[in-house]
């Protein structure tokens, strides 16, 4: 197997079919490892800020290197000293030798490596967030566009009380702001690690300043500041809490529910010939059967989202398996939980955009499924307009239970459309019952419009407002199987 081939190793899906490059960025080596860096910078600004003995000339040497990162030279020291951070460490001292005598001054990896892995969490939520409101925002459009279109709802999966298209969207809709308001709160209440030392007691920052707990206090809030952080963890053991990282991945858990919901129901309505995701002039359903229209976008999210949910409880059991202070059982279950778990979110919600973007409605489709069903449900209807036309209530009950009964055996049994209203037609004892006129589905989708109208303005516009400079985007990115 020739070594140099990139084909002949693994590769990440998740990275090179569906995450967008600004997710992927967001957990490469390089940014990771530069952050890193930017740690080591902030720390040693702080630290000289508050009386350490470290020269300009040291930090003005890593400030010139924080951007060449010799990997190659890092994994080689990582061979050697089985220790990713101090690996570079010392890579970062080969680069910048005179910082080298104070770089990592006083710090434990977690010092480093955890508050890298907040940043990512932060900036991953951010994003997350960008990409929420840009799946909102069409579906408000479709819910605005599509609010009083009659559709037959479905209970059980069994046809039930008519509802409109655009009130369907609200509940997708809805779902999302879930999540909207969880991403904020996560965010709202982040705060950085910052410096704690090797058990969470900041005890090596204590001697370094000489017993001066108010500057160990200071040092802990200006590399915060420094990275971009208002709050400080007030307490921790040699890492920060794992809850942290149960709670984020619950909250990419939820996304991928409520794209996974999306997507059913609309394979659902797929299957019905109601509506459909888009589908290019170009795109082949099947390999085989080359007239298929196959809802692949909503199948390789619900794949996607499957996938999210199931990374949920690995992370909670990560977080209940940390043993007092700290266990490193916890290293391997991150980098995959924590950096597949926002790619894998980024690439569905960016799947959903697109889907959203592009709904296919079939009109004739969604009027003759109501009209398949809908004399059943006109039947009480019916029934009281024949008694305000002067019926007998009991045996006009008797009748459409007859009726009703042969008809849907009809259906049934012999396969022929709902003749219902041709059979109350033909009975003189609703001849003076106007039944086109009960048979209207606008009088049976209840306070459909109302409430996309109402939620709209009260929920959605609010927030698509608040955020207009997260749908200004350019060029969706390319979709792949």
């Amino acid at each position: 197997m020739p070594s140099n081939d990139p084909f002949s190793v693994a590769d990440n899906p998740l990275v090179s079919r569906y995450a967008s490059a600004e997710m992927s960025h967001l957990f490469s080596p390089r940014f990771k490892h530069g952050t890193w860096r930017r740690l080591w910078i902030a720390l040693a600004e702080a630290e000289q800020e508050l009386g350490l003995p470290i020269t300009d000339e040291q930090l003005d040497q890593m400030r010139r290197h924080v951007d060449d990162i010799d990997f190659q030279r890092a994994a080689e020291l990582e061979s050697q000293l089985r220790h990713d951070v101090m690996a570079h460490v010392h890579a970062f001292g080969e680069a910048a030798p005179k910082a080298m005598p104070i770089l990592h001054l006083g710090a434990t990896s977690c010092d480093i490596g955890d508050n890298a892995e907040l940043i990512q969490i932060r900036d991953g939520l951010r994003l997350l967030r960008r990409r929420l409101v840009a799946v909102i925002a069409p579906l408000a459009a479709f819910a605005r566009e599509q609010r009083a279109r009659p559709v037959l709802a479905r209970t059980h999966y069994q046809p039930a009380q008519l509802t409109t298209l655009g009130k369907r969207a609200c509940l997708w809709i809805e779902d999302l702001v879930t999540d909207l308001d969880e991403v904020d709160a996560l965010l709202g209440r982040l705060a950085f690690r910052s410096i704690k030392g090797t058990t969470g007691t900041q005890g090596s920052f204590l001697a370094l300043f000489d017993g001066d707990h108010d500057k160990v206090r200071t040092l802990e809030r200006r590399v915060a500041e420094k990275m971009g952080f208002d709050k400080v963890l007030p307490v921790t053991g040699q890492t920060y809490s794992r809850k942290l990282d149960a709670r984020v991945a619950a909250a990419l858990g939820q996304v991928a529910v409520s794209a996974h919901k999306f997507a059913n129901d609309l394979r659902l309505m797929a299957g019905a010939k109601e509506m459909e995701e888009p589908f290019a002039r170009n795109q082949i359903g099947s390999s085989a059967m080359a007239y298929k229209r196959n809802p692949m976008r909503s199948e390789r999210m619900t794949a996607l989202a499957r996938y999210v949910i199931g990374l949920v409880p690995t992370a909670a059991q990560t977080a209940a398996e940390q043993w007092l202070e700290r266990t490193l059982d916890d290293s391997a279950a991150r980098r995959l939980v924590t950096s597949q778990g926002f790619l894998a979110a980024d690439a569905i919600l960016l799947i959903y955009a697109n889907v959203a973007d592009g709904l296919v409605v079939y009109p004739k489709i969604l009027d003759r499924m109501i009209a398949e069903e809908l004399p059943f449900m006109a039947t009480e209807n019916i029934l009281m307009a024949g008694v305000r036309a002067g019926g007998d209530r009991q045996d006009l009950h008797e009748r459409i239970r007859r009726h009703s009964q042969d008809a849907a055996r009809t259906v049934k049994v012999e396969g022929r459309p709902n003749d219902l209203i041709d059979r109350l037609r033909g009975d003189k004892a609703f001849a003076r019952v106007d039944l086109d006129a009960e048979l209207k589905a606008e009088k049976f989708i209840g306070r459909s419009i109302e409430q996309t109208d109402e939620y709209l303005a009260a929920v959605v516009e609010p927030i698509l407002k608040a955020n207009a400079d997260a749908l200004g985007g350019g060029a969706a990115p390319e979709l792949r199987v």
